[in-house]
């Protein structure tokens, strides 16, 4: 097996697909996490402890993708000396953001499980779901150090070209987790707190796996005592790469906890459509992030390696596809959502509610594809500044157009038109940020060498 592979000459489309296609296979594994845990606690805990698990989606999400930029921010920098071909500093960089992930990781599961049941209660979550809400939620976060490691190697991988080993070990950590699911689950009875020791176990197991396995058959990451070295310089740069990316995501979160927030006020019924909507929307989600990975490290390479004109021809084609792939979804749920719905929730008013709000959604399938594609690009520039930008938007219209649109004769139907309308908006911001220009004089490699 190849575990390194350059993408500055040959066809741009065929890299990018090439590259997509694994990750998009590993993501979608990695969404039967999400699906096992909802499916198996919807089918046979109840729509209740359904709603608790949805519940603490967004806080969730807020702790773990602090690491998950970090991982970014680290792909960024690795990709970038790879194609410029610095590869002693590449594997300088590689033991470097591990040090950095590793400690942000264990600060952050300390810090998560200590405020997680009071977040709980300032969301104004019912008091009937807050013990099943917390429970779930202390189980998860406590294991973000798990989720960091997991995210980093699979990102280091990425970087270099290799999407096919991080595949190989998500798959085993999907297998692990649905069979752990049902054990914990249905066998020894353990509730919502069995759903989310499976999900932390087997990342854990996975990272671990992967971690050893990279290191032990990849020469090019095989570190020498020489690489083992904390440097300051080097643990900086992957701070300043990739925490404009973890605020990104943390703002995201908070508009997301923000709309959870305002999806709590309308009961057990409506929280349960959100989290199936909400779910099956992160797995069909996949091929966008997937382009975005693939997209992101083909830039590193590229703008690495002084072929600017290279990584704009490869944005262009990866937009088409985007813009493909979300038009033919969302004329396939126009018809399909309510069965999707259905696999998910047992109520016919909650069916209902979901159905009608993913077909609401879906109409903005490509503006959510120009966002993810945008984003890889920018990143994979250097350009990760952005992200903040990117995330500012986010909150800005998420969290006031949840607030006023709900409060209307909308209702709780203003929770999926605020998604649509912060997709729209967040797109028309990316791509006016590309045409400014400013990601052409990013190159991380060229101005920290």
């Amino acid at each position: 097996m190849v575990y390194t592979k350059s993408m500055t000459e040959g066809s741009e489309a065929r890299h990018i697909i090439r590259f997509t296609l694994p990750l998009l296979a590993g993501n979608l594994l990695q969404q039967l996490y999400n699906v096992a845990d909802t499916i198996i606690v919807g089918r046979y805990l109840g729509d209740e402890a359904l709603a608790a698990v949805g519940a603490t989606g967004s806080i969730t999400y807020f702790f773990y993708t602090l690491c998950l930029g970090l991982a970014i921010g680290a792909g960024v920098i690795i990709s970038q000396y790879f194609g410029a071909g610095l590869m002693q500093r590449m594997r300088s960089a590689i033991f470097n953001s591990a040090v950095v992930t590793a400690v942000f990781g264990v600060v952050i599961s300390i810090v998560s499980v200590l405020l997680a049941e009071r977040v709980l209660i300032l969301l104004d979550t019912p008091e009937e779901l807050l013990p099943m809400s917390a429970e779930y939620m202390q189980i998860a976060v406590g294991g973000t150090v798990c989720v960091a490691a997991y995210n980093w190697i699979f990102s280091v991988m990425r970087s270099l070209g290799d999407a096919k080993t991080p595949l190989i070990f998500l798959g085993v950590a999907s297998v692990l987790n649905v069979g752990l699911d049902l054990l914990f689950v249905i066998v020894f009875q353990w509730g919502v707190g069995g759903a989310a020791t499976a999900t932390v176990a087997s990342q854990g197991v996975s990272a671990l796996l992967c971690i050893v396995w990279a290191f032990w058959k990849n020469e090019n990451i095989r570190l020498s005592r020489e690489d083992m070295k904390v440097k300051l310089s080097e643990c900086l740069l992957c701070i300043r790469t990739g925490i404009p990316i973890a605020v990104q995501n943390g703002m995201i979160s908070v508009s997301m906890i923000a709309i959870q927030s305002v999806t709590n006020g309308f009961g057990k019924t409506v929280m349960a459509a959100y989290t199936s909507t909400m779910r099956i929307e992160q797995f069909i989600q996949q091929p966008f992030t997937s382009m975005n990975a693939a997209l992101a490290a083909f830039t590193g390479q590229n703008i690495g390696a002084g072929k600017q004109d290279r990584a704009i021809k490869g944005l262009r084609s990866t937009l088409v596809m985007s813009s493909i792939f979300g038009l033919a979804v969302a004329v396939i749920f126009m018809f399909a959502s309510p069965v999707l719905v259905g696999c998910f929730v047992t109520g016919k008013e909650t069916i209902a509610i979901g159905a009608a709000g993913l077909r609401m959604t879906a109409c903005f399938y490509i503006a959510l594809g120009v966002i993810h594609v945008t984003r890889g690009f920018l990143n994979g520039a250097g350009d990760t500044g952005y992200a903040v930008v990117n995330g500012l938007t986010e909150v800005i219209v998420r969290v006031s157009l949840s607030v006023i649109l709900t409060r209307t004769a909308l209702g709780y139907w203003g929770i999926w038109i605020t998604t649509c309308v912060t997709w729209f908006a967040t797109a028309v911001v990316s791509l006016i940020r590309y045409k400014c220009g400013k990601w052409k004089n990013k190159e991380i490699s060229i101005q920290d060498t």
